[in-house]
C-alpha cells in the first residue's frame, strides 16, 4: 500500500501496512492495546506482515513517537473475536491504537512516561475529531475479556481518565463477604453477570459461575471470589483474582482477526 497523510497533526512518521478492508460501521470507540512482543521493530513488522492478517491504526513507541499505520477512514485489524454493548464487529467502529510494551510474556516493564503523554495526546485528539465518547476508550481485555489482558495492570488509566480519556472507578474498599467459587450456581452469581452485561461485557446471564473467568484490563472482572455491591450497572467495582490470558500480536490468529 502507498503512504497516505495522517489523520492527527501528532504522527511522527506513517508506516503504510496492507492489513485493513472497509468499515461498515460509524467510528465510536478507541481500543487500547500493548504489542506483547520483545521489540518494537519485531511488532512492526508483524502488524506491516500481509501473512500475519494483524495492524493497527497507531503505534506508539516508547519514546512518545506515534506511527500510523492504517488511515482511520479504513478497518483496521486488532480486536479479534470481540464484542461490546451487542457490537461483535470491533474492528468496524473503532480506531486500534498499539502501545510498545513486551507485555507479561516478556517482563512487562512500566510504561515510560513520554509514552503515555502521546498516548493521552493522540486519545484527546480522536477524542475530540471523532466526537468519542470518553468511556468508549476501552482496553483489548474489556472487548475480548475472556482470552486478552492487554494492556494490562501497569497501564495507567487513572492518569488517562483525569484527562478525560476513558472511565475510572475508584477501586471500592475489600471487605469481608461471600465467596463466590468455580461452578457455584446462585442469585449473587446471576446479578454480578447482569451488571457486567450491562455495562458492556458479552456475558451470558446464568446464575452459574462454571466455564471460563473473564479478566479485565482495570481490574480483575470475573473470577467469582469477591463481593458484589449492591449497584454497579455504570461502574462495576469488583475485587478478584487476577488470571492472566496470552495477550499481544503473537497471540493473534488470522482468523480472530478478521473477525
Amino acid at each position: 500500500m502507498p503512504a497516505f497523510s495522517p489523520d492527527s497533526g501528532l504522527v511522527t512518521r506513517v508506516v503504510a501496512s496492507p492489513n485493513h478492508d472497509a468499515r461498515a460501521a460509524r467510528v465510536d470507540m478507541i481500543v487500547l492495546h500493548y504489542t506483547g512482543m520483545a521489540r518494537a521493530e519485531d511488532a512492526l513488522a508483524r502488524l506491516c506482515d500481509p501473512q500475519s492478517k494483524v495492524s493497527c491504526h497507531y503505534l506508539v513507541l516508547d519514546d512518545g513517537q506515534i506511527w500510523q499505520l492504517v488511515p482511520e477512514e479504513r478497518r483496521a485489524w486488532h480486536a479479534g473475536v470481540s464484542s461490546w454493548q451487542g457490537e461483535t464487529d470491533i474492528n468496524s467502529c473503532s480506531i486500534g491504537i498499539e502501545i510498545a510494551n513486551p507485555g507479561h510474556d516478556f517482563g512487562y516493564p512500566d510504561f515510560a512516561k513520554d509514552q503515555i503523554d502521546a498516548v493521552i495526546a493522540l486519545g484527546r485528539d480522536v477524542i475530540a475529531r471523532r466526537k468519542i465518547p470518553p468511556p468508549r476508550v476501552l482496553a483489548h481485555s474489556d472487548v475480548a475479556p475472556a482470552r486478552k489482558s492487554d494492556p494490562g495492570e501497569k497501564f495507567p488509566w487513572r492518569r488517562l481518565g483525569a484527562a478525560g480519556i476513558g472511565l475510572w472507578v475508584a477501586p471500592s474498599q475489600i471487605v469481608p463477604g461471600p465467596e463466590l467459587d468455580p461452578g457455584d450456581h446462585s442469585e449473587i452469581v446471576a446479578r454480578l453477570q447482569q451488571a457486567l452485561a450491562e455495562f458492556g461485557y458479552a456475558v451470558a446471564v446464568t446464575g452459574s459461575s462454571a466455564g471460563r473467568s473473564m479478566t479485565g484490563s482495570r481490574s480483575t472482572i470475573l473470577s467469582m471470589e469477591a463481593p458484589m455491591e449492591a449497584s454497579v450497572s455504570r461502574s462495576i467495582r469488583v475485587a478478584t483474582k487476577a488470571t492472566r490470558r496470552p495477550s499481544g500480536l503473537m497471540s493473534h490468529s488470522p482468523t480472530q482477526v478478521m473477525a
